[in-house]
């Protein structure tokens, strides 16, 4: 009998600091740069994003997203046998923050390892994940996104620094008799490594090059739409679906303006796509899951529906995986 993978549980935190765009413009006046929150909304449809507090790392955050999913699958930390965390953001340069996390949780003893796909990450780790459900590697896993973004903005760039926010979504994958994930397509171009990148390293105890985010916002607009519907449609293709199949469709939250785009291509009405992006902002890897524990908690998305989920980030990385709830 083939084994499949099913999601039993989500669950995702974000850091108590909020910030609307009232109070990142206050802080950015401060500064002596100028922006609005007409500005911002009109070109992002965010709202508000989560900032964390010195001391608190990605690792932290998905501690309390994974409590929330590893409650919701009726599952105790033991009963975990891989975790995979995709993060951009991680606690430390090694070892990797999911063997952090898996310490933190006390489910030592199983593998851990992190993917770094940058926005695209949550969507490369569940794919991992289910492969190596599907050939018996692990039974249950634990696949997070989580990311501190706040701590590679450039505060003088109001083209970037009002874009992103920290948080982490999870989710429990387990091995079924009954198909879960579907389907999935996983890209990655690396000529477009400079429009969207944080171009510093560590060496010999000092930061090379420049700590800090840097895009180029139409580039990365025109690509991502283009890639996340060719993505879309390539999951469905190898699952046998249509877009009539789609209940919701859950994109990476990055900009409101790339999710319409994405979604009247795919056919798809608005009332049919998950958006927390307003509330969170841009959480990286860690949007997706995010995104998904909020409507499943909100009670939108329910069990036995179908899911798309997508994302695109530096690298240029993309991806779709095709789900049933």
């Amino acid at each position: 009998m083939r084994r499949y993978s099913r999601i039993t549980g989500t669950g995702s935190y974000v850091p108590p600091r909020r910030l609307s765009n009232a109070d990142l413009v206050t802080q950015l006046a401060a500064n002596g740069v100028e922006t609005s929150d007409e500005w911002i909304v009109e070109r992002t449809g965010i709202r508000a994003r989560h900032f964390v507090d010195d001391g608190v790392y990605s690792s932290d955050l998905a501690v309390e997203a994974c409590k929330g999913a590893l409650q919701a699958a009726g599952l105790e930390a033991k009963d975990i046998d891989l975790i995979i965390v995709a993060t951009s953001t991680p606690d430390m340069v090694f070892p990797s923050t999911a063997c952090i996390l898996q310490n933190k949780l006390g489910a030592n003893g199983g593998a851990a390892f992190d993917v770094q796909a940058v926005c695209s990450g949550f969507v490369y780790a569940l794919t991992v994940a289910d492969a190596m459900i599907q050939t018996g590697a692990a039974n249950k896993a634990l696949v997070v996104g989580a990311e501190v973004f706040s701590r590679l903005l450039d505060f003088q760039d109001r083209t970037t620094c009002v874009l992103f926010g920290d948080g982490a979504g999870a989710v429990v994958l387990e091995a079924s008799e009954t198909p879960g994930i579907l389907a999935s397509d996983l890209h990655a171009d690396g000529k477009h490594v400079g429009i969207l990148c944080v171009p510093g390293h560590v060496a010999n105890g000092h930061i090379l090059g420049d700590p800090l985010l840097k895009m180029d916002g139409q580039a990365v607009f025109k690509l991502a739409v283009g890639v996340l519907e060719s993505a879309a449609r390539a999951t469905l293709a190898k699952a046998g679906k249509t877009e009539a199949d789609i209940d919701w469709l859950i994109p990476h939250q990055a900009n409101i303006r790339i999710m319409q785009s994405t979604a009247k291509k795919l056919k798809l009405p608005m009332d049919k796509v998950v958006v927390t992006v307003d509330q969170h902002g841009n959480t990286s890897a860690a949007s997706i899951p995010l995104a998904l524990d909020a409507a499943v908690r909100a009670g939108q998305v329910k069990p036995g529906q179908t899911l798309m989920l997508e994302g695109v980030g530096g690298g240029f990385t993309w991806g779709a995986v095709l789900l049933t709830l």
